[in-house]
């Protein structure tokens, strides 16, 4: 029996061949110094190795998520990043909570991005690194098909 290869990155340990997006998993979480504890989840959009977001959809998700889910929920969002891989985001977070907890308040700010009708936040020259790689059709439209998968399937990775 061979032992697999244990990775830095949690999310190279993951078999992707065996879970099923949309889903909301808690990736890591580590405790600092002080106490200070911060949850690492993986919001998946598509599923690995099947589709992915073009760069436009997931740049305008990212403006829009990371500008609005810190109203949702005020206080504990660290970080909102897209990955590499453009199959989801990295959502990390101050303090424990659940998986469930997070997808029902991502579905509250997914549900307004599916809809969205006015600019997208941050796109100027002068606030954005790639400010002309926006497409708002297409993140609404990842957008509504998240919410309908976690409605539909739940946010547990494996179902």
């Amino acid at each position: 029996m061979t032992e697999e290869k244990k990775y830095n990155v949690d999310s190279f340990n993951l078999d992707h061949t065996k879970v099923t997006a949309p889903y909301v998993r808690l990736a890591a979480e580590k405790t600092g110094e002080k106490g200070d504890i911060v949850s690492k989840y993986d919001i998946r959009f598509t599923q690995p190795n099947k589709e992915f977001m073009t760069t436009g959809a997931i740049h305008t998700l990212e403006h829009l998520i990371a500008e609005y889910i810190r109203d949702e929920l005020p206080g504990i969002v660290i970080d909102f990043s897209p990955m590499g891989c453009r199959t989801g985001f990295y959502f990390t977070v101050w303090g424990k909570h659940s998986e469930e907890y997070m997808a029902e308040h991502l579905v509250n700010v997914l549900r307004k991005v599916s809809v969205w009708d006015k600019p997208v936040p941050a796109t100027t020259e002068k606030e954005c690194g790639n400010y002309k790689d926006h497409d708002l059709e297409g993140a609404k439209k990842w957008a509504a098909r998240w919410v309908e998968g976690i409605t539909t399937k739940g946010w547990n990775c494996y179902k």
